[in-house]
């Protein structure tokens, strides 16, 4: 019989006489001692594990959110990193590049190559081709489809060819026509000769007469075939090549365009281009490095007024010879030439800073409102829960519609933006304090405080307001995504630009690319796509933040 110590004390202590005479006749060699030391609880091995840590644990096991602060971080290194990484300014603008389609040189493989597929006339598909045989380049590089359709207006008929067409927005107009002076162009060709490139083509110019069986008789002439054709029209299109006469007095005279599939007739009004091109020296002393026919004589430049030069570009190496680089834009360019991806990091660190100024003010103003209603309750609550109510009834529409018209043109449209989101921004960040000092007030830690003398503020902010905090940080995040998402619909509508002096925003390039939503979507595409991406992440990141801090609120919407 093996018995403890503990056994053996409570037995001698509750047994009866007769059991306790039968314990003593028991021999004293059939106990045994079964531990000879005391027995206490065992050290932790285990360290503590803080308030942060414990939060941080517990937002670490939720993916989605994880997840979304992922993406808010590689959110943020765009907006720092993108101006810096980029080679174009937010002030560069160019109208000779615009609506230029995204392109990288590393993820063409992706599609990411400049190309779209549009459907052209057939002048535009003519033009195209010309282009590549003028400058060697890809314009089209496929063609899915062809047809012609058929419009009828009472007794006439209107026929119109189209191309389904694979096309590069990069070369499809990449002739340009451009005024220099006379020092730019002597330099230009001075280019030319030390880097042996072509940046200067032959300017020529013609008079069409497009000959169209529809037009009435009293209204046009007819050719010697007895076709109608419509009055002169002076074709200026610098992505229109034309073969160029010899020499002599034709010198420069355009000898017609190279596919005259274009028009039904071309026909040349030699006084125009005699006194407009041959007339004047275009001082042109560069050599033509591309020749499309031998022994032809072209001219390069017209005198305009000013003296200045009217030249006739491959803008491609144009854009370099500016800049030291091709036109190359990995978001596209916009309506006015600018880089999208420069822009768009730019408009994203102001509506991400601006975002963040308005939150830590409402979180301030918001704080002390609402820790001084929650503490004392009573009537003070009951009053400033009155000025609240007032202020949270006016809309928030009307509150810019006013600082736009009274105060905006005396401190700007940011203050203006700032004044009007601050107004009664704060309320909802009042509320969440001061339901949180009627949850906190009354424990236990605060009444010790209070009984050793601790007073009202240092209560407040030494002892509550840092258990309201997690709960005041989670609405502080999700008011940020709130303010971007306001801002960008007040300039999406019009209501408000703050892409003035130099600066932009979401909100701006999304109400610049509204107009080309259908024709060029990448302008308006990739503002978009952020505006969703920051939305969704801060929502998700807003929720893990709440659940880490307040697990009792976990899975709750409010």
């Amino acid at each position: 019989m093996v018995l403890s110590i503990q056994e053996l004390e409570w037995g001698l202590d509750n047994m009866n006489q007769t059991q306790f005479q039968a314990y003593q006749n028991i021999p004293q060699e059939k106990f045994t001692i079964v531990a000879t030391q005391d027995i206490h609880d065992l050290k932790l091995d285990t360290k503590p594990v803080g308030y942060m840590k414990d939060a941080f644990r517990r937002f670490c096991k939720n993916k989605a959110s994880v997840t979304a602060a992922i993406i808010i971080i590689f959110l943020l290194l765009f907006a720092v990193v993108g101006p810096f990484i980029s080679k174009y300014e937010t002030t560069f603008v160019d109208q000779n590049v615009q609506y230029l389609l995204p392109k990288s040189k590393n993820l063409q493989f992706l599609g990411w190559n400049g190309y779209s597929k549009k459907t052209i006339s057939k002048a535009d598909y003519i033009e195209y081709r010309a282009i590549e045989q003028e400058l060697g380049v890809e314009v089209i590089s496929k063609v899915y489809d062809e047809y012609t359709t058929e419009t009828k207006m009472g007794k006439l008929v209107y026929y119109n060819t189209y191309y389904e067409c694979k096309v590069n927005s990069y070369t499809a107009t990449i002739m340009k026509e451009v005024q220099l002076t006379k020092e730019a162009y002597v330099a230009l060709q001075n280019y030319q000769d030390e880097n042996d490139v072509q940046v200067i083509y032959p300017i020529t110019r013609m008079i069409y007469f497009k000959t169209d069986e529809s037009v009435r008789a009293d209204n046009a002439n007819k050719d010697a075939n007895g076709k109608f054709y419509s009055q002169s029209i002076y074709k200026d299109n610098a992505n229109i090549w034309y073969r160029i006469q010899g020499s002599g007095n034709n010198k420069g005279i355009p000898a017609g365009y190279t596919n005259k599939n274009t028009y039904d007739e071309i026909k040349l009004t030699h006084d125009y281009v005699t006194s407009s091109l041959v007339s004047t020296s275009d001082d042109y002393t560069s050599k033509m490095r591309v020749s499309f026919e031998e022994n032809n004589e072209f001219k390069y430049a017209k005198k305009v007024s000013g003296g200045n030069y009217l030249v006739r570009v491959n803008y491609n190496e144009y854009f370099e010879y500016l800049h030291g680089h091709e036109p190359l834009f990995l978001f596209g360019a916009d309506q006015y030439g600018k880089d999208i991806f420069v822009n768009l990091a730019a408009g994203a660190r102001f509506s991400l800073i601006f975002a963040l100024c308005i939150s830590a003010i409402n979180l301030i103003i918001g704080a002390i409102y609402g820790a001084i209603e929650g503490y004392y309750g009573g009537a003070a609550d009951m009053i400033m829960e009155r000025i609240t109510d007032i202020l949270g009834g006016v809309p928030f529409m009307i509150v810019v519609t006013l600082f736009k018209l009274h105060i905006m043109d005396k401190v700007g449209t940011v203050t203006t933006m700032i004044f009007a989101f601050v107004l009664t921004g704060w309320i909802g960040m009042a509320s969440t304090t001061r339901m949180q000092f009627y949850r906190y007030k009354n424990q236990e830690y605060v009444l010790a405080a209070r009984t050793l003398g601790a007073k009202d503020r240092r209560i407040m902010f030494k002892h509550i307001f840092p258990n309201a905090l997690g709960t005041l940080i989670t609405s502080c995040v999700l008011v940020i995504p709130g303010v971007i998402f306001s801002e960008s619909s007040l300039s999406y509508l019009g209501i408000v630009n703050l892409g003035v002096g130099g600066s932009t925003s979401v909100g701006t390039l999304m109400a610049n690319g509204r107009g080309s939503i259908s024709t060029y979507p990448h302008v308006i595409l990739f503002p978009a796509v952020f505006i969703a991406l920051l939305m969704i992440t801060f929502n998700l990141f807003g929720n893990g933040l709440r659940d880490a801090f307040n697990p009792s609120l976990r899975g709750s919407e409010e």
